[in-house]
């Protein structure tokens, strides 16, 4: 494992593979390197002859975190990014993927640096635009819920919550997120869109989106509005677990036909 400063705090990283094109993965909010490949979403796993580079986001895992909900939106998550790359990868165009969170990072650190990217793959996109105000409104009360009542009280709120098909045998999983912190991620996830539709249209890196159904956290149209917009892009829709158990190598395929 390796740790790096980046904007105030360390984040820390691993590297797999000794050559090949470079592949960054990402992961969603509350989770970690560690915590998305028990969910089954380490979609690297699948690569040959690459190197898959994955990180802990700020606050998250094993990295460092600030008391400001500003370094928690999605557009400063992509500058931790793209600082990133050019601290381990200068000049290198990488393939990068990620599901929720990494979603958001990825398209806002490809309209900022469209060439920095040979491909994109989005995993299961979260609500943006009309879809984020109700979902703004679930994590800052879920943010008063931690600080008044513990993590423990949302852990439970969370047993009661409908579970997509696709994670019908996921194992039970807890935030990769400090309690004292959680709060403040959750409020900075409130205040934070992907970035707007006419900046998305002009991102031309080959593009595959993969989607579930049945989550209004990660609903479907939100996928399907991003496939409209890019211009060079692929919606493959998971119904079960078997579907998602497809992704790795639909990653890889992806991944080995932009090289």
């Amino acid at each position: 494992m390796y740790e790096i400063e980046i904007r105030g705090v360390p984040l820390r990283y691993d590297i797999s593979g000794d050559e090949g094109p470079l592949v960054i993965q990402l992961h969603g909010l509350t989770s970690s390197r560690g915590r998305d490949a028990q969910l089954g979403l380490d979609l690297g796993r699948a690569l040959r002859e690459h190197r898959v580079l994955r990180y802990d986001a700020r606050a998250h895992g094993s990295s460092g975190g600030t008391a400001d909900s500003a370094d928690y939106g999605w557009d400063a998550l992509a500058a931790d990014l793209l600082a990133l790359l050019d601290a381990v990868a200068p000049g290198e165009r990488v393939h990068a993927v990620g599901p929720s969170m990494a979603t958001g990072t990825l398209l806002h650190a490809a309209v900022t640096d469209p060439g920095r990217f040979r491909s994109l793959t989005l995993v299961t996109p979260p609500t943006a635009w009309k879809t984020r105000t109700l979902q703004a409104e679930v994590y800052r009360a879920n943010a008063d819920i931690v600080e008044r009542a513990g993590m423990s009280a949302l852990l439970e709120l969370g047993h009661t919550a409908p579970v997509p098909p696709a994670l019908a045998y996921a194992p039970e999983t807890r935030p990769s997120v400090p309690a004292e912190l959680l709060p403040i991620v959750l409020r900075g996830a409130a205040a934070t869109d992907l970035p707007r539709k006419k900046d998305i249209k002009r991102i031309t890196a080959p593009t595959l989106i993969l989607a579930w159904t049945g989550d209004r956290t990660h609903p479907l149209k939100t996928a399907r509005v991003l496939e409209e917009l890019i211009p060079d892009s692929r919606l493959v829709i998971a119904r079960s677990p078997y579907g998602v158990m497809a992704w790795p190598g639909l990653f890889a395929e992806h991944v080995t036909m932009v090289r």
